[in-house]
């Protein structure tokens, strides 16, 4: 393993449990604070930097981007998201550990098969991992483009059909990703320093949909469903955008096990255990959710 992977993983690691940390205390103050409102974000950010929790918290999300982005400057995009789609094992153990409550046989399951993911992840590496060719510029733009279409679909039509927390946190996810491909583009440094924009634009949306969700559905549920959405797209997008090559081989062949590994197990964890309340026909709100986000 060369010296950059040797130093991008443990970052990769420490990036992923300081954001699962935070998303934590986010969903713990968040969800107790009055109706937040995309309808009225001025309001609502108030509330949210009102609350001193919630800011330590984002203050923690903020840490965990700093070593992120510089894990991406040294390693693939694809390998880094694996090592943090494996940190919702984490979150899950981290749910259970402060929030009281056990773990479910599936998501038990979960937690084993991405941990086994990222064993898999690290016995890939022993060649190394080159960097991809970066990809053309209009693929990526079309990749970024669809990815938020699709995200404004989730949030349209969504919300009836599988409830505020799951839409939010799809979409969320979703953006969520957005911004982290584009700090994998704009390390690369060049003219790519201009997806600056869609960089501060996914992680500005998808953030504020994770504190609509929190509102809504449990930490595991919310930051589950977004983490795995989040680490899911740009392994996609590594593969098929930026050109990531995988190794050839047995190595190869542990690689892809390792990426499939790390997703599954993040759908496991991050599934809801039951179907979202229906909402009373009196169009009431549930407690903590607001009607019009």
């Amino acid at each position: 393993m060369s010296e950059k992977l040797a130093l991008a993983l443990p970052l990769a690691l420490l990036s992923t449990t300081l954001v699962n940390l935070a998303y934590l205390r986010e969903h713990s103050a968040a969800s107790s604070l009055p109706a937040l409102s995309l309808r009225r974000p001025v309001h609502s950010l108030a509330l949210l930097l009102g609350d001193r929790s919630w800011l330590v918290g984002f203050a923690m999300e903020g840490g965990g981007f700093v070593l992120y982005a510089a894990a991406l400057a040294l390693a693939p995009l694809a390998l880094v998201q694996s090592v943090a789609a494996g940190g919702i094992g984490l979150l899950a153990f981290l749910t259970v550990r402060f929030g009281g409550g056990h773990l479910s046989g599936r998501r038990l399951f979960g937690v084993l098969v991405s941990m086994l993911g990222l064993v898999a992840l690290a016995v890939s590496l022993a060649e190394g991992a080159p960097e991809g060719h970066s990809g053309s510029t209009l693929g990526v733009l079309v990749w970024l483009g669809g990815t938020a279409a699709l995200a404004a679909a989730v949030l349209l039509v969504g919300r009836r059909l599988l409830g505020v927390a799951v839409s939010d946190a799809i979409a969320g996810g979703l953006f969520f990703s957005i911004g982290d491909i584009s700090t994998k583009l704009a390390t690369q440094g060049g003219v790519r320093v201009a997806f600056a924009v869609t960089l501060i634009a996914g992680y500005v949306l998808g953030t504020s949909l994770l504190q609509l969700g929190y509102q809504a559905g449990s930490a595991l549920t919310v930051a589950g469903l977004a983490t795995l959405l989040t680490n899911l797209m740009p392994i996609l997008a590594a593969t098929f955008v930026l050109e990531e090559p995988v190794p050839t081989g047995a190595l190869g062949a542990l690689r892809v096990l390792a990426f499939v590994a790390v997703t599954v197990g993040a759908v496991l964890l991050a599934r809801p255990d039951s179907k979202p309340a229906v909402a009373p026909a009196s169009g009431t709100a549930p407690a903590g959710a607001s009607a019009d986000a």
